[in-house]
């Protein structure tokens, strides 16, 4: 019989048994294997399994710890990768029908570097079609719920990750951001998501110079969050925006003084609309940080003009990434990523370098506020979990969003400026839906992102909750 209990230790607990023997590779995914049977038919948040491949792994992993061999960090971890992400010899859809049938002949770069960091991989996480959108849903493999209320979204893009870490099917997952993807599910969920600086987490196949798009690490502690960040995070020349320094720095300890430390506070960026419950839930968040020692006060950059620049980039990208397909697959194509393609194929080359201009000022505006305060903390999203039957919102507190993009501009805003920004569970509103704070840093600096995320987690236990779906029987 599996033991149930190693499901919820955290990944940093497991990384330590494992490497001393305590427990085997074998009996860490026949746990987890377990939890996944007995939760995921009520989340649907795993949509590929390949057990008897991961047992040959986990086997394979023992057998090294047995005759002495080094061990990588991530030695006997399992972990199930976004459906975005190719995974060689395993069906990877993208969430599209499309390619409901498409086996990829290599691995991503993250897969590559977690498999050599003794990962075991037992499958594939869901995601909305072609990532678009923060609801995860799509034709292949229908909704994923939300583990804290199974009537509600998980959120997304990587919203299948963020639940099985949830549900405890996962100790750590990797997903991936471009308006809030690894953010948005981590606060509708209670976990922790890192979107990280361009370049630090290096990423192919895909669009070399694309600096709005990034992949990350989830957990559910910001601990497990470092450890993976640690193996994502080393250079590669296949990557052009790659950055040169190794992510070893991320498994160091996180502890730190942060008394002084100054934080610029907001709950709207001077005007967003934002759920009332969100706002009651954060101001908790606030007093956390000044118990520990942070002076907040309410003050933050000037975004004007990041509206406009990310849906002009985002409406590029699209094109050029599905532009094509468009031509001849676009009956099978939903209606969003539809409209932000032909919204791609609407702009012209000065209207590319206008946004450009814009977004080079607004950056200088960011890094000026940043050079007095070391971080910035602020809604993750304007709203808590949705319906699941609601394929995105189209009004917060009267006010209308144009499109489905406009709910997440707390998110994206944050996006166009390349800063590193964390997801940390903040608490829960009063009819039980998570809400995670934002969490901002300096440019390139992730590792202090990471301590005041840990800082603010040692200080407030919302992280601890278990949604009763994933608690053992």
């Amino acid at each position: 019989m599996p033991d149930s209990s190693l499901c919820f230790k955290t990944a940093t607990e497991l990384a330590t048994l494992l490497r001393t023997r305590k427990v085997s590779a074998v009996e860490v995914l026949e746990a987890h294997l377990a939890q996944i049977e007995r939760v995921n038919p009520q989340v649907n948040a795993i949509v590929t399994l390949v057990p008897e491949q991961a047992r040959q792994q986990a086997e394979a992993a023992d057998a090294a710890a047995a005759r002495g061999a080094e061990l990588g960090p991530l030695h006997g971890l399992p972990v199930a990768h976004k459906d975005l992400v190719e995974t060689k010899g395993i069906r990877t859809t993208f969430g599209s029908p499309i390619f409901a049938d498409n086996v990829p002949q290599q691995d991503a770069l993250l897969v590559q570097r977690m498999k050599e960091a003794g990962a075991i991989t037992i499958g594939k996480t869901n995601t909305p079609e072609f990532g678009a959108g923060s609801q995860t849903f799509n034709a292949v493999f229908g909704a994923t719920k939300n583990p804290h209320d199974l009537t509600k979204t998980c959120g997304g893009s990587s919203g299948g990750a963020a639940v099985s870490l949830a549900c405890r099917m996962l100790p750590i997952a990797d997903g991936s951001d471009l308006g809030g993807s690894l953010r948005n599910p981590a606060s509708f969920c209670n976990v922790v998501g890192f979107r990280t600086s361009t370049g630090r987490v290096p990423s192919w196949p895909g669009p070399g110079w694309n600096t709005f798009a990034v992949d990350g690490p989830m957990g559910r502690t910001v601990e497990d969050v470092g450890l993976l960040l640690s193996v994502m995070a080393q250079p590669d020349q296949r990557d052009p925006l790659s950055l040169t320094d190794s992510g070893v720095q991320f498994r160091q300890p996180l502890g730190r003084d942060f008394k002084g430390v100054r934080v610029g506070w907001s709950s709207d960026l001077g005007g967003l609309p934002v759920d009332k419950r969100v706002l009651q839930t954060l101001e908790k968040g606030r007093a956390v940080l000044e118990a520990i020692g942070c002076e907040v006060s309410e003050d933050f950059p000037d975004f004007s003009g990041a509206d406009d620049i990310f849906k002009t980039w985002r409406a590029w990208l699209f094109e050029m990434k599905h532009g094509e397909t468009i031509k001849s697959k676009r009956e099978q194509m939903k209606s969003t990523v539809i409209w932000n393609v032909e919204a791609g194929q609407q702009l012209t080359g000065p209207e590319l370098g206008r946004m450009e201009l814009r977004r080079t000022a607004l950056y200088h505006r960011v890094r000026e506020f940043m050079e007095t305060h070391e971080f910035l903390c602020l809604p993750v999203a304007q709203v808590p979990p949705f319906p699941v039957e609601q394929e995105y919102i189209t009004e917060i507190n009267g006010t209308p969003m144009e499109t489905y993009l406009d709910w997440m501009r707390s998110c994206y805003f944050i996006t166009v400026t390349g800063l590193p920004a964390i997801s940390v569970p903040c608490g829960f509103t009063e009819d039980g839906l998570p809400i995670g704070l934002q969490i901002v840093g300096r440019s390139r600096d992730e590792l202090g992102v990471l301590q005041l995320a840990h800082a603010f987690q040692q200080a407030n236990p919302a992280w601890q909750q278990v949604p009763e779906v994933a608690q053992p029987n």
